[in-house]
């Protein structure tokens, strides 16, 4: 917002908003309704640009941006969900596995956006990276499938979740294929990196009801062997396209639907 400095440089959509934090005021409603910066900004400040990542060698942009946010609102929500999804996960594996998860689920998403989206959009937010949060709890419940209790509540209620969030995604405005790529480069995360629950990290009485076997299980194995060959193989295909200059679209003529699904309230191409 100090960069932005909307009192200086100004809008043709209307007065800044909160006028008294001078050049941290946001822009107008009209033009950014979350409270925060002007489009440029966002470019300026790190947004994930297609055409800047890959004609000006700014790959960079695919890890700022996850940090970047369009507004404080946006910052708001995503933190909070931040809070709900990983707190859990943090007190049972760590905050070293779950960090791990959390860039690389950041960047999975990031990639996938530019693949998708392409020079037409920015890109901000750590959206990418909480569905991979989403995504490890999910391959880990069925990684460690024989030893939580409820185990059908606990699916039914993760996928729940996680579907009415990918809906949401389809409305515009929403980056959805940052949280496509950022949920399945999670889940293939959590097979790999979250085998067994660390319970040391949370007190006797949190611990759900288990009986946890000493060793692992030979299915824990093939899932952890298959979900990372599938994991670095997606990750060098993915990349190698994008730098390319490729278009995800040209070979899937129906994806951009799972971005933004055109009604006659509003429109996909703004």
């Amino acid at each position: 917002m100090y960069v932005n400095n909307c009192p200086k440089h100004g809008s043709a959509l209307g007065g800044c908003v909160a006028g008294f934090l001078r050049r941290f005021s946001f822009q107008p409603l009209r033009e950014n309704p979350l409270l925060g910066p002007s489009s440029p900004t966002l470019q300026k400040m790190g947004a994930l640009d297609w055409n800047k990542v890959v004609h000006q060698h700014q790959g960079w942009r695919l890890i700022s941006c996850i940090w970047l946010h369009a507004g404080l609102i946006h910052l708001v929500v995503n933190m909070l969900s931040l809070l709900f999804i990983g707190i859990r996960l943090e007190q049972q594996f760590g905050f070293v596995r779950i960090g791990a998860i959390y860039l690389l689920s950041g960047f999975g998403g990031s990639v996938l956006s530019a693949l998708f989206l392409r020079n037409n959009y920015i890109s901000v937010g750590a959206s990418g990276a909480l569905f991979g949060l989403l995504g490890s709890m999910l391959s880990e419940l069925i990684m460690n499938w024989t030893i939580y209790s409820n185990k059908a509540a606990a699916i039914i209620t993760l996928l729940f979740i996680i579907a009415i969030n990918l809906a949401i995604g389809i409305l515009p405005h929403a980056d959805n294929f940052a949280h496509i790529g950022g949920f399945v480069t999670g889940f293939l995360l959590g097979f790999v990196l979250l085998a067994r629950p660390q319970f040391g990290w949370m007190e006797r009485h949190e611990l759900p009801q288990t009986n946890q076997p000493p060793k692992y299980k030979a299915y824990q194995y093939v899932l952890w062997v298959v979900a990372f060959v599938l994991l670095l193989v997606g990750f060098v295909v993915s990349l190698v396209m994008l730098f390319k200059g490729k278009n995800g679209n040209d070979g899937c003529h129906w994806c951009h639907y799972l971005n933004c699904v055109p009604t006659s309230k509003w429109k996909c191409d703004t």
